[in-house]
């Protein structure tokens, strides 16, 4: 269970309204596990519609990749500077290696610098085995600031 504040309960429910808009975070079954202050937690479970390899049941990169935008994107909203939506600038994604079928894909993702129109984030995809990434992402999102 996630202990929230009255601030963090009020993040979590504008993030559960930006995910639950978003017609791809739904179809992929994105959930968001925790939320704070510049922080955002986004679990995507496995699913065999979102198999990219018939043969090795691999999730293809695709989902992973919208996994990890959506995520950073709920944590540029979580930042306390944030005043509202925001849309991906620009996203590096760094694959490390195959999800392993059969377990869900979690995203941490961090809004760690906020100027007056562009938000920077840092995130890390990982399945069950949290020492060992599926993928890392480093992005720049817009943003409006109070």
């Amino acid at each position: 269970m996630i202990k929230t504040n009255d601030q963090d309960g009020r993040k979590m429910r504008i993030a559960h309204q930006f995910i639950s808009a978003l017609p791809h975070a739904r179809a992929l079954g994105m959930e968001i596990v925790d939320i704070r202050d510049g922080e955002a937690v986004v679990r995507m479970p496995y699913n065999q519609r979102l198999i990219g390899d018939p043969e090795t049941k691999v999730v293809h990169g695709g989902a992973v990749s919208a996994l990890m935008d959506t995520c950073c994107g709920a944590a540029v909203m979580a930042h306390p500077e944030a005043l509202g939506s925001t849309a991906t600038i620009d996203l590096r994604i760094d694959y490390m290696r195959s999800a392993t079928p059969g377990q869900a894909i979690t995203t941490t993702a961090t809004c760690y610098h906020v100027t007056k129109s562009v938000a920077f984030v840092r995130a890390v995809a990982v399945d069950d085995d949290k020492d060992w990434p599926v993928a890392s992402a480093t992005g720049a999102f817009t943003v409006v600031v109070a």
